[in-house]
């Protein structure tokens, strides 16, 4: 058969450049411990911030809804598929973060594509951080507006965008950003946002159930609906389950009820999903030990790698970057910790920027204080027999 798009050609290409990716199989829940490819690992890669994913009460809570309302939402929220646990953790997810309404999408990622293509017309700026997420940067694309890029982090580049920007202008930024780690300057941002008559919008995926009490970013930084008109939280990560939703104004969720594609043309989360992240939402308000755990293990792995010698990005989120450089280094680490029993991504360009692979390392409430200890020794070694191994 011929290859009009020389297929094989492109998978060799990533093959020699060390960017071609492959899938794992875990064999277990997703913990702090796994079962993965027929070997006990100790996971160090998941987003399951709190140690949720497999928590009883959510497994509990899911099954009574499934037995119900079945598995399967059958049809679109607009059709016929917006049940009562849908309704029930839409307003409850509102209250969580201070918003008068939210509306629940299937994924984080058309979460940002309906928000996005659906605000934004012809004329309009979406200006977006350069280390923004795949799906926010995606979304500006599709839309009808003029997607432009601004320094990571810097206030100072933004409003340099706002003064240029003509029609109306949406800024678009994470809140946690997901390979660095890093918390973007939203109070600076928002008080550009109103000076220059923009929009905000903040992705919340990696703060949700994190900072803020659990709140988020909103409530961490104080943070009105005036001063953030859009705000986006996914399920998936510290909470435990799936999906994402927008808030803001009741204007705002009418409106993406009318016009945004990926809500509208698409089936509804399982409504026993709903109900799992009702009892999530739960547990973060009732187990405080959780948050404070998680700080606690940031802290102890921050302190034991400046004790190694081991640059870290600066972050004080649950995400610990080690920049390694080349895509071949990150994965020969990777490797290698994978031979001690630790499961660490080697995140590699288009993921990051190019000459700045890393070992993605990411902390749950689930793990133990010896697995952190051990993790760095092991890392420790790890980084000894490459730098060795790359000598001359």
């Amino acid at each position: 058969m011929s290859d009009p798009f020389a297929l094989a050609q492109r998978l060799q290409a990533r093959r020699e450049q060390h960017l071609y990716r492959q899938r794992r199989i875990l064999e277990s829940p997703q913990q702090a411990h796994i079962h993965c490819a027929g070997r006990e690992l100790i996971n160090f890669s998941s987003n399951d911030y709190l140690g949720l994913a497999s928590h009883p009460r959510l497994i509990q809570a899911f099954c009574r809804a499934a037995e119900q309302y079945g598995v399967g939402a059958g049809a679109s929220h607009l059709v016929v598929g917006h049940s009562r646990l849908h309704q029930a953790l839409e307003e409850r997810l509102a209250d969580w973060v201070g918003r008068p309404r939210a509306l629940l999408f299937s994924t984080g990622y058309m979460a940002n594509l309906g928000v996005i293509t659906s605000l934004v017309e012809r004329g309009d700026q979406v200006l977006q951080d350069k280390l923004n997420h795949a799906s926010l940067l995606d979304a500006a694309l599709l839309s009808a507006g003029r997607l432009q890029r601004y320094r990571h982090g810097d206030p100072a580049a933004l409003e340099q965008r706002l003064l240029a920007a003509t029609g109306r202008a949406l800024v678009v930024t994470d809140s946690v950003f997901s390979m660095d780690g890093d918390l973007a300057p939203l109070p600076a941002m928002a008080g550009l946002c109103q000076r220059h008559n923009a929009w905000l919008m903040v992705d919340d995926a990696h703060g949700l159930g994190v900072l803020g009490e659990g709140h988020g970013v909103l409530s961490h930084c104080h943070l009105s609906l005036d001063q953030v008109p859009v705000y986006v939280g996914t399920l998936g990560k510290a909470l435990g389950t799936f999906g994402a939703f927008v808030a803001g104004s009741e204007e705002l969720i009418e409106f993406l009820i009318q016009s945004a594609r990926s809500y509208i043309y698409t089936t509804a989360m399982p409504p026993a999903v709903a109900a799992a992240t009702l009892e999530a939402l739960n547990l973060v308000e009732q187990e405080s030990w959780r948050l404070q755990q998680l700080q606690e293990l940031i802290a102890r792995f921050r302190r034991g790698a400046e004790q190694l010698g081991l640059s870290l990005l600066p972050s004080t989120s649950a995400i610990q970057p080690l920049v390694l450089g080349e895509p071949e280094q990150a994965l020969a680490v990777s490797e290698r910790l994978l031979a001690e029993g630790f499961l660490v991504g080697a995140i590699r360009p288009p993921t990051v920027p190019a000459h700045s692979a890393r070992l993605r390392i990411t902390l749950s409430a689930g793990h133990r204080p010896e697995d952190v200890d051990r993790l760095l020794e092991s890392l420790s070694l790890a980084l000894v027999t490459e730098n060795q191994g790359a000598l001359p």
